[in-house]
């Protein structure tokens, strides 16, 4: 039951208080986006549930098939379609698996921030600071990346972390799910904050197919994931606005899962109003509107 002390303290504000999104156009010729985006977990999915999972090898399997087979087919299969992406990958993940984040960056995607080992960002928690400097350290010293982007662990965020986001220089941000259209943040202080690229929920992969070794969820049939992921993708070019996706090596990367994802991009490559790209290109599609406006 909950404390109504706990109840009684609750702001009587917005959680973000955000302006609404600017409808800025996208570049010519088009008149709605997809950010195209993956999280590259790998292990950390699981050790940042519980560190003993490191000592289960089978568990940690399941995220050691990202760099086994599932990055792979996934940079196979956007080196098909012709499309960049962003990936956003944990600190661990680059230190672990070094050859999988250098074939990323190889390939010609960007690369973003996931945190070091996928923590939960709470409220109070006194290692935000280290999980980011620690995931920047480990993209530096092993690809001599110093990302712009930055995806929250778990889709979760606090106050503390998007003001150090800022002072670490990040430029956009991609966690919320609260628009369809690029915005800028505001801090409690009132000062700017990063431009946030939301989330869609619906194609988080996660919620469709593998979500854990011992899932409470069945795994969708490729047929309905499609209807959902088109009928969404249909709507939101009416509405001239974004889709972001949020897929992961371990989900998408899986034989079923890669079928669907082509047939999936396929059709969104066959309309010709829809940008697919990465989160750098849409921030700077934002910052030369926002900066134009001034």
């Amino acid at each position: 039951m909950l404390d109504s002390k706990a109840l009684q303290s609750i702001p009587l504000t917005p959680a973000n208080t955000a302006d609404p999104a600017p409808d800025y156009p996208w570049p010519k010729p088009y008149t709605s986006a997809m950010f195209l985006s993956f999280d590259v977990d790998a292990e950390t999915a699981w050790t940042s549930k519980d560190a003993l999972h490191a000592q289960r090898l089978i568990t940690m399997s399941y995220g050691g098939y990202e760099a086994r087979v599932g990055t792979p087919k996934l940079l196979e299969l956007l080196d098909q379609l012709d499309l960049k992406a962003t990936f956003f990958v944990t600190g661990w993940s680059v230190d672990a698996h070094p050859a999988m984040a250098e074939s990323i960056l190889k390939a010609g995607h960007e690369i973003g921030h996931h945190g070091y080992h996928h923590l939960l960002p709470d409220p109070g928690d006194p290692w935000i600071e280290e999980e980011l400097e620690r995931g920047f350290e480990a993209l530096k010293r092993r690809l001599g990346v110093k990302p712009i982007g930055y995806r929250a662990p778990y889709g979760e965020f606090t106050e503390e972390l998007r003001v150090a986001l800022v002072r670490h220089g990040i430029v956009y941000t991609s966690s919320f799910r609260d628009d369809v259209r690029p915005y800028r943040h505001r801090l409690a202080d009132g000062k700017p904050g990063t431009i946030e690229l939301p989330v869609t929920a619906s194609y988080d992969d996660w919620m469709h197919g593998l979500s854990a070794r011992f899932s409470p969820r069945s795994i969708f049939p490729k047929e309905h994931v499609l209807s959902i992921w088109k009928d969404e993708l249909d709507e939101v070019r009416d509405w001239g606005a974004m889709v972001t996706t949020v897929l992961h090596p371990q989900c998408s990367g899986r034989p079923m899962r890669l079928r669907l994802l082509r047939e999936f991009l396929t059709y969104a490559k066959s309309c010709p109003d829809v940008w697919i790209t990465t989160g750098e290109k849409i921030a700077e599609n934002f910052l030369r509107h926002e900066t134009a406006k001034r």
